[in-house]
């Protein structure tokens, strides 16, 4: 039993990358980002997690020191940095973002399948829900997606980032962990 059971976590952990996962965003936020950059103490970080398989995509924000209060937060695709882009998300702010305050978090998941979870326009755009998810997806991928978080302060955006992919280990990795896993296993069954 404990061999199948090895044998399916080191099957799990040498999976091959062409299976889908969720992909992990990340960015730091501060008013130097923006464009024109925005002389600022706030800062931030985001991470954004897009599952293609479930069309979920999961937004956690936290930010501190604005110099204003929060007006709104939203991702932007799809332009090249440091260019400025239209909001593709909801719009005029992610539902439930804190509002005027100065220092907050923000947690959420939008379900991509739905309109409700977009700017109207960058559907329109894009043509339709299952194209803009497209395009949010592309433009995440490529590095043509910012979040920001606008205030009294700087009604574009006091502070800014933009999304890049966590790193995430190569499978020769993760083969090498199911392997020590496994003589560990082995190590401990000897003692």
């Amino acid at each position: 039993m404990k061999k199948v059971l090895l044998a399916a976590i080191f099957a799990g952990l040498t999976a091959t990358a062409a299976q889908a996962t969720p992909i992990t965003y990340t960015t730091v936020l501060s008013g130097a980002n923006e464009n024109p950059a925005i002389n600022s103490q706030g800062t931030g970080f985001a991470t954004v997690t897009y599952d293609p398989v479930t069309h979920l995509l999961t937004v956690d924000v936290s930010f501190e020191d604005l110099t204003g209060m929060t007006t709104a937060s939203h991702i932007h695709c799809c332009a090249a940095p440091p260019a400025n882009a239209g909001v593709a998300t909801t719009t005029p702010t992610f539902a439930n973002f804190p509002l005027g305050v100065t220092s907050g978090t923000y947690f959420n998941t939008l379900d991509l399948t739905l309109a409700s979870s977009y700017n109207p326009a960058f559907v329109t755009a894009q043509g339709s829900v299952g194209a803009a998810e497209a395009a949010l997806a592309a433009g995440l991928a490529n590095g043509m997606s910012y979040l920001n978080v606008h205030s009294t302060f700087a009604l574009g955006g006091e502070i800014r980032g933009t999304l890049t992919a966590a790193s995430v280990p190569e499978p020769g990795t993760l083969a090498l962990l199911g392997v020590a896993l496994a003589g560990l296993t082995r190590r401990k069954r000897a003692a």
